[in-house]
């Protein structure tokens, strides 16, 4: 191995001490911490007293907790039930908005403007537009003579009623898909109007294939997303929704969703032992549906020029 000259050793030195923030950021925020949960995991630590080594005692225990389960459960149908909904839905506006139509400029900065919302604000507002009793959506299907159902606070309807808030705030998803739409190769649809294919056949056949690597990257992103949610549901299940001082997760436990059961044993039991392996599993969870996904995108994924 070639030892280094004088002179790149002292650009190195000065490499490093340009890199020197990003390093301690890096080792203080990011290393430590996750070395720090990874060993957390193996010990029953309750905050208030040392951390005392157990083994695989907590992951033993969280397989045998039947609210592990009830929130992986919870969590999966948000991924396999709302995310092919957030995709249609969101390919489906953003070609709506590709059309070239008067105000399309408006009706793009409509679409991403719940985005900017904050959490809280975006929470109570949808409690208000979705209360059983005096709520916008409701009030308007009475005036039909339909009953609206509990939503929030309604167990069958809680999580429908999370995906549409989450669909409401999809905007960044929708910009996404305009700009893989830009990309499309135009030539392809001149060829197919002059085979005489309708417009359906030239999404299907054109547009969808041509979008396939940002549907992957979009898919990867909400599934993330997904196993992180968590903000909307415990301001939402404690509050309004659910009455005064509702446990997280309310109505029985139908949005006790993984990270807010993650929170709840952390924050509110101080099992952090118990929490940190919650953790580990929820990594381990999402990087094998993650790994999944990609492996199968070679089947359904088109890359304009591959083989």
């Amino acid at each position: 191995m070639r030892r280094l000259g004088a002179h790149e050793r002292r650009n190195l030195r000065v490499g490093l001490l340009f890199v020197s923030p990003w390093l301690i950021g890096l080792l203080a925020f990011y290393l430590y911490p996750i070395g720090a949960s990874l060993y957390y995991s193996f010990t029953d630590y309750t905050v208030l007293q040392p951390p005392t080594w157990v083994g695989l005692d907590n992951f033993r225990a969280i397989f045998h907790d039947p609210v592990f389960w009830t929130s992986l459960t919870n969590t999966l149908y948000m991924v396999l039930i709302g995310i092919p909904v957030y995709t249609i839905v969101d390919i489906a506006v953003a070609l709506l908005l590709n059309s070239k139509v008067f105000g399309q400029a408006f009706f793009r900065s409509v679409i991403f403007l719940p985005t900017l919302i904050p959490a809280v604000v975006l929470s109570i507002l949808w409690l208000r537009l979705l209360d059983p009793r005096n709520g916008l959506l409701n009030v308007a299907l009475s005036q039909f003579n339909i009953t609206g159902p509990g939503w929030f606070s309604d167990p069958d309807w809680s999580k429908p009623s999370f995906i549409l808030l989450l669909l409401w705030g999809s905007g960044n998803s929708v910009v996404i898909y305009l700009a893989g739409l830009q990309n499309v190769d135009q030539t392809l649809y001149e060829a197919a109007d002059v085979d005489g294919a309708n417009w359906p056949q030239k999404v299907r056949h054109i547009t969808l294939p041509s979008l396939s690597p940002v549907i992957l990257f979009n898919v990867i992103l909400a599934i993330i997303a997904t196993f992180q949610l968590f903000a909307q549901v415990y301001i939402i299940s404690t509050t309004g929704g659910n009455g005064a001082n509702a446990a997280p997760g309310s109505p029985l436990n139908s949005v006790l969703f993984y990270s807010v059961y993650l929170y709840q044993q952390a924050f509110s039991y101080y099992q952090m032992g118990y929490a940190s392996g919650l953790a580990w599993i929820l990594l381990v969870i999402t990087l094998a549906l993650t790994v999944v996904i990609l492996k199968s995108s070679a089947r359904w994924v088109y890359y304009a020029g591959s083989r």
